[in-house]
């Protein structure tokens, strides 16, 4: 069972930024995405009883966000990674389950990836990772490189926000 120390994993910029890209379009009436708890059982607390500082996972996460935009539903995992070479060991055999049946259902699935190195994202549709996924599962190179992506899904923050309906429309209008 894994666990988890508060101090580890107090949320990471990436994830501060989507969160507050997420408000943005809700306030605007683009998409309704939430962030998606990972349930825990708390083991130890600090000194005044309210802080966690010991838990364990209760079980597997799926996804970090599910929603809908314009009504279209919608499931990504944000990532990051310190160099241009993604690990594929970073995505979870039950993520990809999850995906590969959230798309089933007509929704649309995918991972937004921080390369920390050149301070730039990059929108992974879910038929991409899939690519590299069996790629590492039959053998191949566990990794990806920044190189090998499609250059018209990186793209770069603006300000505070990780404006990623303008790569999730370039997305569906590929679908068409």
């Amino acid at each position: 069972m894994a666990t988890w120390n508060s101090r580890g994993l107090r949320g990471s910029t990436l994830e501060e930024f989507i969160n507050h890209t997420n408000e943005m379009y809700r306030e605007a009436g683009l998409a309704l995405i939430q962030k998606v708890p990972t349930p825990i059982t708390p083991i130890e607390f600090d000194k005044t009883g309210r802080h966690i500082t010991l838990a364990y996972f209760d079980q597997k996460s799926t996804v970090d966000y599910i929603g809908a935009v314009q009504g279209i539903p919608v499931c990504f995992d944000a990532k990051e990674c310190a160099a241009m070479t993604f690990p594929i060991a970073n995505i979870h055999e039950h993520q990809m389950q999850f995906m590969e049946d959230f798309e089933a259902q007509q929704g649309i699935a995918f991972f937004l990836i921080y390369f920390k190195e050149e301070n730039i994202f990059y929108y992974l549709r879910f038929s991409e990772a899939l690519i590299y996924w069996n790629r590492a599962m039959q053998g191949g190179r566990k990794s990806f490189k920044a190189d090998e992506l499609d250059k018209d899904f990186f793209f770069n923050s603006e300000g505070n926000t990780i404006p990623y309906l303008k790569l999730l429309q370039k997305d569906l209008d590929g679908r068409e």
